[in-house]
């Protein structure tokens, strides 16, 4: 069996010493680490974090050669094992690498484990090496004795990341299946059995969702790992676990009733990450079918797995009742809102984002939301104006479209096609024009008339000073006023506002917020603003918008049609 000890080298220096033992290799074997990581749509060379490679035959050296920036060819002599050693810098917090200090470890094995090409559908097993004193051990592979895990094949190897430290640990069962949750970095005295409580209404409303009141989850086992910190949030899906990053202050407390903002948002990315145990990890992209773990795998259907997934996410809080109607339309506000205000929703489709993910949507910049829309945010728009659409011609639900896809499809890959035949086969009609504009064209979806037809109340409101100038600003008392994005067509753009600017004085006075001068400036009239740029002083003339810019709000229509009441009863329980 292919076999990689994992051994802490270095907790001060950050460095793991892996052992990699290859039975019976090839004349000329190839080893190679990925430069992605499935679910993180982006190249990430993790080979650059390798040194020290070498490789023997019990004690005598075999020649190694680099062949590129993340492979490597060993020549052994006859069929004796092949031994490989190197070290791993791991420094990264994220949850899509690896990390180790004295008081944590945390890596997925597309950062440790070199692939032995050809030998990818074998079984492979980690051994764990001694841990630091008080050290334990979560993760969802399937374990093989004390410190040893052993997964089918390379794919199931580096789907299954490993939490190492003292830690949190709650458990509860779901449909009779384990489920485990493991924090790490949190205050002492968090409310733990709130969070298994809420995460397991999650759990049960999902499985029930995919298989049914009585129906079994696709796994054995499920292990939830979340690395409470500072400043952080994000999430990667796997098989059967999840990898969470979250502000530890948004941790439930002991005695507080009310769920907090941030509360809600970390139950969202619990909700989000475990939906994907269907919606990517089983139904997938048909090109992820098989993953090639040396270059970009490209697919236009991220407004699919992970828009759709975005939609589910809020709306299994809401059927969980963790949250209620208002909160959650609040919430669907704020996507709205979101969209609406990126010029790029009008330059490129939510299609070409999901194609051009590995170069725009994971590598932001000032520019990013004047040429490109998120496929999370409008694909779950897509989401729900298609389950509104469906509801309303009183055709199913999105539900029965996914439940459809998943019958079809058994659980597997799928494609555009499919995704519309599971439409069709709810609704009794093509939505390939639906699909054609909301998915592959750029005006805006009809959510406004969508909405109010299942009895939403949809209310403008100004929007804030800085949106509706185009400014998008990072301020603070030490930082000052700084400009990280200015929006296509705003009237800031008009002015020659730019990113980088330190926004300085507004009509001669000092500014720490620039909220703050609509105090001295008349609605909608000009004003000077002072700026530095690249050392050097100047003053623009910015002119407002004649309309203002606004927002819209969403809520509960006091007095709905009796038809719309009724859609809105079976979308929103209220």
């Amino acid at each position: 069996m292919i076999t990689y000890r994992i051994d802490v080298a270095d907790v001060h220096a950050h460095l793991y010493r892996v052992t990699l033992t290859v039975p019976q290799p090839a004349p000329e074997q190839v080893l190679s680490l990925p430069v992605w990581i499935p679910g993180s749509y982006m190249v990430r060379e993790f080979g650059r974090h390798l040194s020290e490679v070498q490789a023997r035959q019990g004690r005598t050296p075999v020649p190694l050669q680099q062949r590129d920036k993340t492979s490597w060819i060993a020549r052994p002599e006859g069929r004796g094992a092949l031994t490989l050693s190197y070290l791993v810098y791991a420094f990264d917090t994220s949850v899509r690498t690896a990390f180790l200090n004295a008081s944590r470890g945390f890596f997925n094995n597309t950062s440790l484990c070199l692939r032995v090409e050809g030998r990818e559908a074998e079984p492979h097993r980690i051994e764990l090496g001694t841990l630091p004193r008080g050290w334990e051990v979560a993760t969802a592979m399937p374990t093989d004795g004390p410190r040893a895990f052993v997964a089918a094949d390379y794919d199931e190897l580096v789907d299954h990341p490993f939490e190492l430290g003292s830690f949190w640990r709650g458990r509860f069962e779901v449909a009779g299946v384990p489920h485990e949750f493991v924090v790490a970095g949190a205050w002492p005295g968090f409310d733990g059995d709130r969070l298994l409580a809420d995460t397991r209404r999650i759990c049960e409303a999902q499985v029930a969702f995919w298989h049914g009141p009585q129906g079994q989850p696709p796994y054995e086992r499920y292990v939830f790992m979340l690395n409470t910190v500072e400043e952080g949030y994000g999430g990667l899906e796997h098989r059967a676990s999840t990898a969470l990053i979250a502000n530890r202050r948004d941790l439930p407390r002991p005695g507080v009733a009310a769920a907090s903002d941030g509360y809600v948002t970390l139950l969202g990315l619990i909700s989000h990450e475990f939906f994907h145990t269907w919606n990517v990890k089983r139904l997938k992209p048909a090109p992820f079918a098989q993953f090639d773990y040396t270059r970009e795998n490209y697919t236009e259907l991220l407004w699919f797995f992970e828009g759709f997934t975005s939609y589910y996410d809020d709306q299994f809080l809401l059927r969980a009742g963790l949250i209620d109607a208002p909160r959650y339309l609040k919430l669907i506000g704020k996507t709205v809102n979101g969209v609406l205000a990126g010029p790029g929703r009008k330059v490129q489709s939510v299609a070409q984002a999901s194609f051009d993910a590995w170069v725009k949507y994971y590598r932001a910049d000032e520019n990013t939301p004047n040429a490109t829309v998120s496929y999370y945010t409008k694909g779950s728009l897509v989401a729900m104006a298609l389950d509104l659409t469906l509801r309303a011609e009183a055709r199913g639900s999105l539900d029965d479209v996914m439940r459809a896809l998943w019958a079809a499809s058994d659980g597997g890959p799928v494609d555009e096609a499919a995704i519309l035949a599971a439409l069709q086969s709810v609704g009794r009609r093509s939505y390939a024009d639906e699909l054609a504009a909301w998915v592959h064209g750029t005006d805006d979806l009809p959510l406004q008339p969508l909405l109010e037809r299942a009895g939403v109340a949809v209310k403008p409101e100004p929007a804030g000073w800085s949106a509706a100038l185009g400014l998008r600003l990072s301020e603070g008392a030490v930082s000052g006023v700084q400009v990280r994005q200015v929006l296509r067509g705003s009237a800031a753009e008009r002015a020659g506002v730019s990113a980088g600017d330190e926004l300085l004085a507004v009509d001669g006075w000092r500014i720490r917020r620039l909220d703050d001068a609509q105090q001295w400036v008349g609605a909608g009239l000009p004003f000077e603003l002072l700026l530095a740029r690249d050392q050097r002083l100047h003053t623009v003339r910015v002119v407002p918008e004649a309309t203002p810019a606004a927002t819209l709000l969403l809520s509960p229509a006091d007095k709905p049609a009796k038809s719309a009441a009724a859609l809105r009863r079976a979308w929103l329980g209220c």
